[in-house]
């Protein structure tokens, strides 16, 4: 029972400490794009900033999928 929980609060503090990297990295990021959405457009983000929270999002939702996957067998 205690395996899951430490699996989760690893994978979070993983991903929680690669956008701390993330955001001292892209300080001096001078690209720019806007993100078109379906509804509208975001703001002005660094593109190395878009790719790492796709990356870091991509990361915690495929352990906890996976984490689900094992529970539901």
């Amino acid at each position: 029972m205690l395996l899951p929980f430490k699996k989760i609060f690893f994978t979070f503090t993983f991903n929680l400490s690669l956008f701390l990297l993330l955001m001292i990295g892209i300080q001096n990021s001078s690209k720019s794009r806007k993100v078109n959405l379906i509804i509208s457009e975001t703001v002005n983000f660094p593109v190395s900033f878009i790719i790492g929270i796709s990356f870091i999002s991509g990361s915690i939702s495929g352990s906890l999928l996976e984490n689900n996957f094992r529970n539901t067998k």
